[in-house]
């Protein structure tokens, strides 16, 4: 059985951080570049982001009777074969579990030009992956 306030919790994360970077994407590249605050928020919300994200998909995964993933690839993986997800979605943001553990472990190699990057070309993943997850549960 789903917890529900979990899933909602994670949900609200996961929008209320996008929220946060689509207005840092709006800023001018050079402008974000130089602004140490900027860059710090938007290292923080996209971490969150995939905090959330990954929390949210391995209850789903284990409660969905789909296995007990064991790392953040594995829970896209998981999730995808238990059609939560789509497989060419699925593909898609892959490299998210790649990127969170980067922003966690390698924290001292992430640049503010890739975080600009994510915030222009990958944010609607995450909208994507919300409203997979909402199409889901409604089709259970």
């Amino acid at each position: 059985m789903f917890n529900e306030e979990l899933i909602a919790a994670r949900l609200g994360i996961i929008h209320s951080a996008i929220r946060r970077l689509q207005l840092l994407a709006r800023m001018p590249r050079e402008q974000f570049l130089q602004d140490e605050d900027a860059v710090d928020i938007a290292e923080n919300r996209l971490r969150r982001a995939l905090e959330a994200l990954f929390d949210l998909g391995r209850h789903l995964v284990v409660k969905s009777g789909l296995g007990v993933p064991q790392d953040y690839r594995a829970i896209i993986e998981k999730m995808k074969n238990g059609q939560i997800l789509p497989a060419e979605f699925a593909r898609q943001i892959m490299g998210m579990a790649g990127y969170r553990n980067r922003l966690v472990r390698e924290y001292n190699k992430v640049t503010p030009e890739e975080l600009y990057e994510i915030l222009q070309n990958r944010l609607g993943d995450f909208t994507l992956f919300c409203q997979h997850i909402v199409n889901y549960l409604e089709r259970r």
